[in-house]
């Protein structure tokens, strides 16, 4: 997601939400936008954006399909990939919420008419049609383990106060409105709430059906990034070996440590242990982003998350209607030929499948399935 805005502003690069920024990208004609040179900054930014949905995707990869086929092979293969999953729980929407709230500075604080239809409306239309989609999609494939509407009342419920899979897009939707209705607040007075929303979610003290424990449990990282941008900006520059090697091994105690104790719904662990997570995942990703070669790989992916979180759900679900059968019935020496890297290939073919869809539904002219349709010219950029 990604870089072109309008012909009449100027902005630091990096500064903008994914959805916004490919609303701009498809607004231009190939070859008119111009090029705008991406900082370090936006760089580590970007890559951590695409660990993220890299994690998204093979999360639901090893839940939503390769933990359901029969596999017997003699080996724990499957529980393996089930348990590493679990271990980036704690990292990769928290990340993905704080760098949203870091690209999201400068658009909070545009006049309340432009964030209502760039943010608000933008992000709620995108959830809509997409879940639309998405229904429609997965009444093909029931046996798809999956939230899904079966009936109108569930899909109203989806729609408003339960959401489904597409909750990012519910969220940010519901963050930027937060966040612009309290921008003259004491930022204390935002966090905190937040921060103890959040707690008491992780804990299960809420109800929490759907995707609505996300939801509830994310938004103190939204405004950590959204309020701490330039701390965290500094903390990606300043980035070293010494503290990426402290990093992750503060991060894997406290996994460890969660997990021994079974505290996962303690009062507060959960958020700390994301905390620790986030520091890591800055600064890992600031130390990628200095590696040309895969930082690059990492940013470019980065700024095309929308097509695939959008997208990647159908195309898991109709592959799972076709590979599930097939693979459960392969013999001993097949599956064991396949069981350790399944979640890999799988992940980078949807990954792979989702932007060749998106190449193909901008070719034919569909840019209103990502972008709220509108006036060419936009004053969104930060």
């Amino acid at each position: 997601m990604i870089q072109e805005l309008s012909s009449t502003d100027s902005r630091p690069a990096g500064d903008e939400p994914d959805a916004t920024r490919d609303r701009f990208r498809h607004r231009y004609r190939t070859g008119t936008a111009p090029a705008a040179p991406r900082s370090h900054r936006a760089q580590w930014a970007d890559a951590a954006k695409g660990v993220c949905i890299i994690l998204v995707v093979l999360w639901h990869v090893v839940v939503k399909d390769y933990l359901r086929i029969d596999w017997h092979v003699g080996v724990p293969a499957p529980g393996l990939w089930g348990a590493l999953g679990e271990q980036f729980l704690p990292l990769r929407m928290p990340l993905f919420f704080t760098i949203s709230g870091v690209f999201a500075v400068n658009a909070v604080q545009r006049p309340w008419r432009i964030v209502a239809r760039g943010r608000i409306a933008g992000f709620l239309y995108l959830y809509a049609l997409w879940l639309l989609i998405h229904t429609a999609v997965l009444a093909v494939a029931p046996d798809f383990p999956t939230d899904r509407a079966t009936s109108v009342p569930g899909l109203l419920e989806q729609l408003t106060i339960t959401p489904s899979n597409l909750w990012y897009l519910y969220a940010l939707a519901l963050y930027f409105t937060l966040a612009k209705a309290a921008r003259g607040a004491p930022r204390v007075l935002v966090v905190v709430p937040a921060g103890v929303l959040s707690a008491v979610a992780a804990a299960g003290l809420l109800d929490t059906p759907g995707n609505r424990a996300g939801v509830y449990q994310n938004l103190v990282f939204f405004l950590a990034g959204l309020y701490l941008r330039p701390q965290i900006e500094r903390w990606a520059a300043t980035a070293t070996r010494r503290r990426l090697v402290l990093t992750s091994g503060a991060y894997g105690l406290a996994l460890v440590a969660m997990a021994v104790a079974g505290a996962q719904q303690w009062l507060g662990v959960w958020p700390l242990v994301s905390v620790v997570a986030v520091a890591f995942g800055v600064t890992a990703a600031a130390r990628l982003g200095r590696w040309p070669a895969l930082g690059g790989r990492l940013a470019t992916l980065g700024r095309v998350t929308l097509p695939i979180y959008v997208i990647h759900i159908p195309v898991l679900a109709l592959l799972h209607r076709l590979l599930h059968g097939p693979v459960s019935g392969l013999g001993h020496v097949g599956q064991g030929l396949i069981v350790l890297g399944y979640p890999v290939v799988l992940t980078g073919f949807v990954i792979g499948a989702s932007l060749a869809v998106h190449r193909g539904l901008l070719a034919v002219r569909a840019r209103w399935l990502f972008a709220l349709p509108g006036p060419r010219r936009v004053e969104l950029a930060g």
